[in-house]
């Protein structure tokens, strides 16, 4: 499916993704028409879905992140639809993921300061339906992060 051009595009993407299209085609050795398809090719094919900005959100005042493992009461059989939709209106949630196992869900929740992230808990994550079970795990240090893995 990827040839050796295509890996060393989503290599040079990796590496930085809002250089222009013409680095791209110079670091890739490829000319730049050629990089162009390939590009709309990997778009279309679904395996490049996109840039985005990474935001350090410590920078922006929001000084706590925690994980909620979530364990979803499953005797509705809408329950899980209801809670991921409910979820989803909740802005100081950045990140949903759902797992098959014990845990259901995990939701990754940001907080300008405890008092906030306490308010939060009570008002926003404690009124979604359908929990059974909630483990909070407080962030005290990220030591890798990484959106790329080697092509």
């Amino acid at each position: 499916m990827l040839d050796d051009i295509d890996r060393r595009l989503l290599r040079q993407l990796q590496a930085d993704p809002a250089q222009s299209v013409g680095d791209l085609a110079e670091a890739a050795r490829i000319p730049l028409a050629g990089a162009y398809k390939r590009l709309e090719k990997l778009q279309t094919t679904g395996i490049l879905r996109g840039q985005r900005a990474v935001i350090d959100w410590r920078a922006l005042g929001f000084e706590v992140e925690v994980s909620l493992r979530i364990t979803i009461d499953k005797t509705n059989p809408r329950a899980f639809d209801e809670f991921l939709a409910q979820a989803r209106k909740v802005p100081e949630v950045i990140e949903i993921q759902t797992f098959l196992g014990r845990v259901d869900a995990r939701l990754k929740i940001i907080a300008r300061d405890l008092a906030a992230y306490q308010q939060l808990y009570r008002d926003s994550i404690l009124t979604l339906p359908h929990m059974a079970d909630i483990e909070a795990l407080m962030q005290v240090a990220s030591l890798k992060h990484s959106m790329s893995y080697p092509l």
